[in-house]
């Protein structure tokens, strides 16, 4: 996996970031993908602003590659939001990770920045985010478990057990074009 990127004064750039945000809606049986702004990378809020303002009658739900780094999956509900962040180790270089962290109550893992290389990645969140759309937490779990795969990758695993593979791609495409 590529290495992790350090933060430059805790702040990030946008543009300097790699990876993409898709909102992803079911409704009626239909899937539509569809790309968020760049800011939902970078900041917690923004995305799950972005995803309120959907106002879908459906599910709706975003997918965050990060940096090429991991993902995290993002759920509004009458609940509040429901949220999934791969790989809780990326909060130490990642302030939309840490931010993560902190909506789920869960401190910032306590490591030294030159111990991450030899740090297993664990995730932290709702693996149950999806049962409901047909990805149970046992397979998510297994997915999550792939840690030699980057996000993206793991990201279209997820797309491909829902049913929207083909719309996240080009969703993707849409992000990047």
């Amino acid at each position: 996996m590529a290495t992790q990127r350090a933060r430059d004064n805790g702040a990030q750039d946008d543009d300097d970031l790699d990876g993409f945000a898709v909102a992803v809606v079911r409704e009626e049986g239909r899937w539509t993908c569809r790309p968020m702004k760049p800011a939902a990378l970078t900041s917690l809020a923004a995305a799950v602003t972005e995803l309120k303002e959907l106002r879908s009658a459906g599910a709706a739900f975003g997918l965050l590659d990060v940096d090429e780094e991991f993902f995290l999956l993002l759920r509004p509900g009458p609940r509040g939001i429901s949220l999934l962040l791969s790989d809780a180790t990326a909060a130490i270089d990642y302030d939309i990770a840490a931010e993560a962290l902190d909506a789920l109550h869960v401190e910032v893992p306590d490591l030294d920045p030159d111990e991450l290389e030899d740090t297993e990645p664990w995730a932290e969140g709702d693996l149950t985010l999806l049962d409901d759309l047909g990805l149970s937490e046992p397979v998510l779990g297994i997915i999550l478990g792939e840690t030699d795969l980057y996000p993206d990758e793991q990201l279209t695993m997820i797309a491909e057990r829902c049913g929207f593979a083909d719309e996240l791609a080009a969703a993707v495409d849409a992000f990047h074009g």
